[in-house]
């Protein structure tokens, strides 16, 4: 395992981590998430992110029970949730004070700890004022409830509103941004976020590296019944493979095997080291439902060490959708 700073701030962070939203659902037993948890901490993954309407707080349950079972120091893993979906009243959701401050302490009720290492602001909120939002952040932090905050989900233009605001105030700006990142979605990671990590220090932890599934070899066409798309509650992404677009991005997945057949990986394997090459990138989470699909897509570190210049505009010709800085 390799790892890296979280942003500018001196937190080292393993360079894939790992999600809940898949591993720790519905969909998945107690026991298969055990193991997921087990085989990833044990393989040097000290980054587990989570997010209080995961599961309808299920996932923080559960991860909240796996740690307090296995018994692992808590100063050698690093635990991340994000608030802004926390219940149906008017009040339970958002980025007021009140809620950010109600959802952390709920989150830390379910996880069993007294703090969580990083806090996410998901989404921007239109209906708080930013000084709020971040003077909230600042409290959390200040009372010992986080050691850290970032962003999730928010344009670079609000992430720097945040910044300023703290500078301002003497407050304490974010230290990342959760953005989705993968081959078919690369503007913001690759345009917007490294100016702010060298701006102000603003690292990025991405998530979604294989498009939900979509970036695997085994599709061709068709949606086979083993995959994530046919779950319920999943008609969104059926819908979205089974679109214009998804099918153009299958045909171009199918386009990167003999990449990966020469690099001796799988296409899944391909596509997160090709996240992982990307400046400012402080972990990238994965997203699995089983320990041998995690024992994969760990494969993808020594994938990161092949991938050439050559090898990365290779990948770039073949999907078409490499972005230039206006400058």
């Amino acid at each position: 395992m390799k790892y890296r700073n979280l942003g500018k701030s001196g937190l080292r962070v393993s360079c894939l981590g790992l999600g809940t939203w898949v591993t720790f659902g519905s969909q998945i037993s107690d026991e298969t998430a055990e193991d997921v948890l087990t085989v990833a901490y044990e393989h040097g993954i000290n980054l587990f992110d989570t997010a209080e309407v995961y599961a309808a707080g299920k996932a923080e349950r559960t991860l909240g029970n796996i740690l307090k079972s296995k018994g692992w120091r808590r100063s050698s893993y690093v635990i991340t949730t994000k608030i802004f979906w926390g219940g149906l009243a008017e009040t339970e959701r958002g980025l007021s004070r009140k809620h950010i401050i109600e959802g952390l302490r709920g989150s830390l009720e379910r996880l069993q700890l007294e703090y969580v290492d990083i806090v996410f602001a998901s989404r921007s909120d239109p209906n708080s004022p930013m000084e709020e939002i971040v003077r909230a952040m600042t409290y959390v932090i200040n009372q010992g409830l986080a050691l850290y905050w970032g962003t999730s989900r928010w344009g670079a233009s609000e992430i720097m509103e945040a910044y300023s605001m703290a500078r301002q105030f003497n407050l304490i700006p974010p230290v990342c941004e959760q953005a989705e990142h993968h081959l078919f979605q690369r503007e913001k990671v690759e345009m917007q976020l490294p100016e702010l990590y060298h701006k102000i220090g603003v690292g990025s932890v991405t998530w979604s590296p294989l498009a939900c599934g979509l970036i695997t070899s085994k599709y061709d066409g068709r949606v086979p019944d083993t995959c994530r798309a046919t779950i319920k509650g999943y008609q969104w992404l059926k819908d979205k493979m089974q679109s214009e677009d998804g099918k153009k991005q299958q045909a171009k997945v199918l386009d990167l095997l003999p990449i990966a057949h020469q690099l001796g990986c799988t296409v899944a394997q391909l596509a997160i080291a090709w996240c992982l090459r990307s400046e400012g990138v402080s972990s990238v989470l994965l997203g699995v439902s089983s320990a041998e699909q995690l024992m994969e897509h760990l494969g993808a570190l020594q994938v990161l060490s092949q991938l050439t210049p050559q090898t990365v505009m290779e990948i770039d010709g073949l999907l078409g959708n490499k972005l230039h800085s206006k400058k």
